[in-house]
């Protein structure tokens, strides 16, 4: 297996149409338009004043610059991180002139003054486009991917082990199935040993749940039943990788393996408007201690959800009726390239 890199590249721009991304940059613009206007003021009724006119003329801008960079996002996307920079540079500093050539023609002025708000809306992008830079450090895709890489590596000798059994004693009576799941079992550790930074389609993802399941099966038998609800799954959707597996891998585990009869298992995907659910679902059993560990994979794509998609998406876990149920809600977003 490759070694864990150290040097994992953050540079990619944010997705502006990411509303955790406008949030941050409403709050970030608005917070040095504060600072900008109290720091040199003692006087604070005055700094109000000066603060409540400089929003005025900051806020059209702001929007202004948020909504053509959301239009333009899919674009933006395509670009070098450094060339992107520079494309967002760019169109702020069209949108602060033409602003600032409508303001001064509405106040019958000529457009003379034009260096200052140029520098500052540079610099109010600079600085933002630093802090997602830092926060996606913050996060810190190094630190990601090895703990991605942690959780990969728990891939439990036991399952190897039975699944290669398994195989094994198919080589004689049916060579053919046996050779089908040494592909698939070659597949699975050839995607947990692929790059965790990119985003992979729902069709590639549900492929590896059903190589998986197909190995499972192997081991388990009559004992293992899954339900697959998928025919409203948008197979052109984008998602972080290894998001489904290990959530299969633990209903598996902590749900059908301590028993002794046969478990259900379900698993739907599905859109609905500009949302993707998934919702992984398997029976609880009493054996608490073979559960340990089921809240690190948990915690992993937590975090994962969270650095490719910010506020935007969430999972959820519940229990009720005997049944143990993971939910996770992601926007809908497909690659900008194939859709153009």
């Amino acid at each position: 297996m490759p070694s864990i890199r150290q040097d994992v590249s953050a540079d990619f721009l944010p997705d502006f149409r990411n509303l955790g991304v406008l949030a941050r940059v409403l709050v970030g613009v608005n917070a040095l338009v504060l600072a900008a206007v109290v720091l040199p003021s003692s006087n604070a009724s005055l700094a109000a004043d000066r603060f409540l006119y400089s929003a005025t003329l900051v806020e059209p801008l702001l929007i202004a610059a948020l909504l053509a960079l959301a239009a333009l996002s899919s674009v933006l996307a395509r670009l070098p991180y450094w060339p992107g920079c520079a494309a967002v540079l760019a169109i702020v500093l069209a949108l602060t002139a033409a602003m600032h050539a409508v303001l001064a023609g509405a106040l019958g002025e000529a457009a003379t003054d034009l260096a200052r708000p140029l520098a500052l809306s540079a610099l109010a992008t600079a600085l933002m486009l630093a802090y997602f830079r830092l926060l996606v450090r913050a996060y810190s895709p190094a630190l990601a991917e090895a703990r991605l890489q942690a959780l990969q590596s728990r891939i439990r000798p036991h399952f190897l082990f039975n699944s290669l059994n398994a195989v094994l004693s198919l080589v004689r009576r049916d060579p053919r199935r046996a050779e089908r799941a040494l592909e698939d079992l070659a597949d699975l550790f050839r995607t947990l040993m692929g790059d965790a930074r990119r985003f992979v389609r729902l069709a590639d993802e549900i492929a590896l749940l059903e190589r998986y399941a197909g190995i499972e099966q192997l081991r388990l038998g009559e004992r293992l039943r899954i339900t697959w609800e998928l025919d409203a799954a948008p197979s052109d959707a984008l998602l972080p990788p290894l998001v489904l597996q290990p959530l299969l891998e633990n209903a598996v585990y902590h749900g059908v393996e301590p028993g002794t009869g046969s478990a259900d298992v379900l698993v739907r995907i599905e859109r609905r408007g500009d949302r993707v659910r998934a919702l992984i679902e398997n029976p609880i059993t009493e054996e608490v201690g073979h559960r340990a560990g089921n809240h690190m994979a948990l915690e992993n794509i937590r975090e994962r959800l969270a650095l490719f998609f910010d506020a935007e998406a969430r999972i959820r876990t519940s229990s009720e009726g005997g049944r143990f149920r993971v939910e996770i809600e992601m926007p809908y977003r497909v690659d900008a390239r194939k859709a153009a």
